[in-house]
């Protein structure tokens, strides 16, 4: 009996050794690895009109579907959506628009109350893998938002390239050029100056959100948004591999990331890099050497098992670095965050970090899981002290 157990034990180890053998074999090649890391083929919500936002939990009219035109020349789909209050000012006129996918986003009544209003607020939102505008908590996403000015602030969200019915094959350049893309499209069409433009990120957008601020601050002149946030961050793509869990109790490269050789040995495989450290660190060194104001907002819960919440110090601790000539230390900055961190208990912690031209803020909660969090007040609030310093 023994030694029947002891041969099934074996074999069981055997093929899943194998499997494990084949999937970092596949993690090599550029098309498994891409599927791995933006999850695009999983829509989410199969089954459901996209340019039926009403299917969503709209309101009749609340969100206009469009398109936006890549710099690659792809078409990228998109949602307008109006703050309710706003909608209620306006509700009777918004039931007799054209329902449905607009051919001329312009001609629309809801996208000239963005475009019309001096004291409109836009916040262009950035999503994270899988899944497509509508997907899981990001409709509710939506609608914290806005909360906090229920009159002014509208909601711009689109698919990257490769998600739901926007075409293409995601990449790290590609995605990059279609945000880009996105607000160049709010600066120029919907003309909203960058000072009422807010970046809203969650997980894999949070990338995305960096790599869009560091590209416009270095623009000559320099662009600078009314701020940026980012939930559930990750440093880089090569420490979110060796740190990710399924479920956060099953490790995909933990094992092989705690023998150096193999993984710095696999790491030559990552195509798309993804350093949100180097690009946030870029960001905040153009805005202080340029005089520029900005805001970060760093938010990450504890219980997120699909990227752990250690992620957020390490990214704060590059940001207030890029602050000082010279830098700082991660163990220097964590002795100064002791003495500075407000604790609310139940609700988490917060550490402000003020120079002469910027704000970086780190707010770790105890609960909001991966995406709960997105729907939460803590969203909400966010916001509006970015737009009410």
């Amino acid at each position: 009996m023994i030694l029947c157990i002891l041969r099934y034990a074996l074999i069981t180890a055997g093929i899943l050794s194998a499997l494990y053998c084949t999937l970092l074999g596949l993690l090599t090649t550029s098309w498994f690895q891409a599927h791995v890391v933006y999850l695009h083929a999983i829509q989410m919500t199969w089954g459901k009109d996209l340019d039926v936002p009403e299917v969503f939990g709209f309101l009749h009219n609340q969100v206009t579907p469009f398109e936006i035109e890549s710099a690659s020349g792809k078409a990228l789909y998109a949602w307008h959506v109006l703050p309710v209050e706003l909608y209620r000012q306006h509700e009777q006129k918004l039931r007799t628009q054209p329902t449905g996918l607009s051919p001329n986003i312009t001609s629309q009544l809801a996208f000239q109350l963005l475009r019309d209003d001096p004291e409109a607020l836009l916040v262009i939102h950035f999503h994270g893998a899988g899944g497509t505008v509508g997907s899981g908590y990001r409709c509710p996403n939506y609608r914290a938002l806005s909360a906090g000015r229920p009159d002014k602030l509208h909601v711009l969200t689109f698919d990257y390239r490769g998600f739901g019915r926007s075409a293409g094959t995601p990449t790290e350049s590609g995605l990059i050029v279609d945000a880009l893309s996105v607000v160049e499209w709010a600066m120029n069409v919907a003309r909203i100056p960058p000072a009422r433009i807010l970046i809203y990120s969650q997980s894999m957008g949070t990338a995305v959100n960096m790599a869009v601020a560091e590209h416009f601050a270095l623009q000559e002149p320099p662009v600078v948004f009314a701020g940026h946030i980012l939930t559930a961050p990750f440093v880089d793509v090569i420490t979110l591999v060796s740190t990710y869990s399924v479920a956060g109790t099953i490790p995909i490269l933990g094992p092989i990331a705690k023998v150096p050789v193999l993984f710095n040995h696999l790491r030559r495989y990552i195509y798309d890099k993804w350093s949100t450290k180097d690009r946030i660190a870029s960001y905040i060194k153009a805005n202080e050497v340029n005089r520029r104001k900005y805001c970060i907002t760093l938010i990450h819960a504890e219980d997120d098992y699909d990227i752990p919440w250690t992620h957020t110090p390490q990214l704060f601790w590059h940001a207030i670095s890029a602050t000082r000539p010279t830098g700082i230390g991660f163990e220097e900055l964590e002795l100064l965050k002791s003495k500075a961190r407000i604790d609310n208990g139940p609700a988490g912690s917060v550490v402000e970090w003020k120079t002469e031209c910027g704000i970086i803020r780190e707010e770790i909660l105890k609960y909001g899981l991966h995406d709960v969090i997105m729907g939460n007040p803590i969203i909400s609030l966010a916001v509006m002290r970015i737009f009410n310093p």
